[in-house]
C-alpha cells in the first residue's frame, strides 16, 4: 500500500468489500487481501449495486494514476441476466462519470439481444461489431504467409479446398492447417494432402470440439438439432423444423430458447435457426445416424 494513492487505496479496500473474506490456497500458499474492507461499499450483497460500486472505485483509482482499466470477458453470453444486467449497470455509471474503465466481450450473435433484454438502454452504450468467417482471400493469407516463412508452400488448389471445408471458420483453419503439415510429405501442401488429411481432423473435432458441445445437450435439445440437420447445411425456417420433427411451432419455444442460450444455434432472421458454428449439421448425423423425429 505504501506509495499508493488515496483513491488506489480506497480501490483495494472496495475490492476487499465485494470479495469478502475470500482467499485462494494452493498446497500451501495462501492468497487474500490482508486489508480492512470499505464498509458500506460493494458490500451489500445485490450485485446491480455492488458492481457498479467497485468499477467506479477501480476506474477512480485508475484516474488517479492518470491509468486506464480494461475488462475483458469472453463467452460473454454465458453470464445470466443478473449478471449481464449488473455489468450493464456497473458500465453505464462509468460512462456518466467518464471514467477510465472499458470493457471488451466477445460473445455469440445472440448478445445483443441479451443485453437488450437485460437492460433496454444496452444498445446505446455499447458497439457490437461482428467478427465473422474469415473471406476466402483472408483464408488462404492465413493459412500461406506463416508456411511460407518457413519454406512451405500451400498450392493454391489446397488453399481453395480448405476454405470450402471450413468456411473461412478460424479455429477449422488451425485443425485443417494443422493436420495439412503433419500428413505433407514434402514441403508443398497439395489438395490431395489437405484430403489425405481430413478423416484426421474431423476425427479431433468429433472427439474434442463437437463432443463439448453435444454432452452439454438434453435428449430433446439433441433431437432439435437432428432436425435441424436433417435439413441441410445453412439456416431454416422454424416451421419446417417444427414439421421435420412432427409437432408445432409453438411447442418449439423451450427447448429453441435453452439452445440459444447454450450457444448452439442462432437467429440469422426473424423466424430462422442456423448452427453457431459450420460442420456441426455433418457432426449431428454422425452422432446419431438414424433420425427418429
Amino acid at each position: 500500500m505504501a506509495g499508493a494513492g488515496d483513491k488506489a487505496k480506497r480501490g483495494l479496500r472496495v475490492l476487499r468489500s465485494f470479495l469478502g473474506a475470500l482467499k485462494v490456497t494452493y498446497n500451501d500458499i495462501t492468497i487474500g487481501l490482508d486489508i480492512d474492507p470499505e464498509q458500506g461499499s460493494a458490500d451489500s450483497g445485490d450485485l446491480e449495486i455492488d458492481l457498479p460500486n467497485l468499477f467506479v472505485a477501480v476506474a477512480e483509482a485508475a484516474e488517479e494514476r492518470k491509468s486506464a482499466v480494461a475488462v475483458l470477458i469472453d463467452e460473454i453470453q454465458y453470464l445470466n441476466q443478473k449478471e449481464l444486467g449488473a455489468l450493464i449497470m456497473a458500465m453505464h455509471k462509468i460512462q456518466q462519470r467518464q471514467l477510465p474503465l472499458v470493457l471488451m466481450g466477445a460473445g455469440l450473435p445472440i448478445l445483443p439481444g441479451l443485453a437488450g433484454e437485460s437492460k433496454s438502454y444496452a444498445e446505446r452504450l455499447f458497439s457490437f461489431p461482428v467478427v465473422g468467417a474469415l473471406s476466402e482471400a483472408d483464408t488462404a493469407k492465413a493459412l500461406r504467409e506463416p508456411a511460407q516463412a518457413v519454406g512451405v508452400v500451400f498450392e493454391v488448389t489446397a488453399l481453395q479446398e480448405i476454405y470450402r471445408l471450413t468456411k473461412g471458420y478460424p479455429y477449422f483453419l488451425q485443425e485443417w492447417g494443422y493436420q495439412s503439415w503433419n500428413h505433407a510429405p514434402t514441403t508443398t501442401i497439395t489438395m490431395d494432402v489437405v484430403r489425405t488429411a481430413t478423416p484426421s481432423v474431423i476425427d479431433r473435432l468429433d472427439q474434442n470440439f463437437f463432443r463439448v458441445r453435444f454432452d452439454r445437450l438434453t435428449p430433446n435439445e439433441k433431437n432439435f438439432l437432428r432436425a435441424v440437420a436433417e435439413l441441410g447445411p445453412g439456416a431454416h425456417r422454424t416451421g419446417a423444423i417444427a414439421d421435420t420433427l412432427g409437432v408445432k411451432v409453438t411447442s418449439l419455444g423451450p427447448v429453441r430458447a435453452k439452445l440459444m442460450k447454450k450457444g448452439m444455434i442462432y437467429s440469422p432472421a426473424h423466424g430462422d435457426m442456423a448452427f453457431t458454428v459450420p460442420l456441426f449439421d455433418e457432426f449431428m448425423i454422425r452422432a446419431i445416424p438414424e433420425f427418429k423425429p
